[in-house]
């Protein structure tokens, strides 16, 4: 099975990617793991990777693209496969269906307000790396290791409103694309971790 997950930042994607691709004995795959690990290895598509994102510039498709096009071909990826977060684009699921036939779309859906509240309530550890949140942590320091929790820059309110609205304006195309398709199918995002990935279960059967 060739899934993708789509959903805006905060959704829940990783956690139900992770939970269903375990479920399905399917590789999961998150473009931001696969490009550090490009850049870890000092592959040639990772060099790329790491001069651009050095120079603060975004990666362009092709580089991407070609990261996909090596992931998909490791062995883990025979019995099938579920990217999380990509493709970000109509142009890179463009590319994308030269490369593989896609079974499912899953699009996460959570009204904004909610994305707002369930973001910059976020605390984060810089010592071992756990994640808080201020509705049912309220400590200052971390429970794991002691460290001072911090909030990332990209967490504030402000700066969530902004990649909320980055996210809608890139992905709205890209749900049309795979509705046309006859490939989407929406969750409820709002709802229990265990809920949501009940519903994600039930569309896949």
């Amino acid at each position: 099975m060739k899934l993708i997950f789509l959903g805006p930042p905060g959704a829940g994607k990783g956690t139900q990617a992770e939970r269903i691709a375990a479920a399905q004995k399917i590789a999961h795959i998150s473009t931001g793991d696969m490009l550090r690990a490009e850049m870890r290895e000092g592959t040639e598509l990772g060099l790329a990777a790491k001069a651009i994102i050095e120079r603060g510039e975004l990666v362009p498709d092709d580089v991407i693209i070609g990261m996909v096009k090596n992931r998909i071909q490791q062995p883990d990826c025979a019995g099938g496969f579920l990217f999380d977060g990509f493709p970000r684009t109509v142009a890179q699921a463009d590319a994308l269906s030269a490369l593989c036939e896609i079974d499912c779309v899953i699009n996460i859906d959570v009204p904004f307000a909610r994305l707002v509240d369930r973001i910059s309530g976020r605390r984060m550890c810089p010592g071992c790396g756990a994640a808080f949140h201020v509705s049912n942590y309220t400590a200052e320091t971390c429970d794991k290791c002691g460290a001072t929790l911090y909030q990332r820059d990209d967490d504030q309110a402000e700066t969530v409103q902004n990649r909320l609205r980055v996210y809608e304006a890139q992905t709205q195309p890209l749900i049309d694309y795979y509705a046309s398709r006859q490939l989407l199918t929406t969750v409820d995002g709002d709802q229990t971790v265990d809920a949501v990935t009940a519903q994600i279960a039930a569309a896949l059967r």
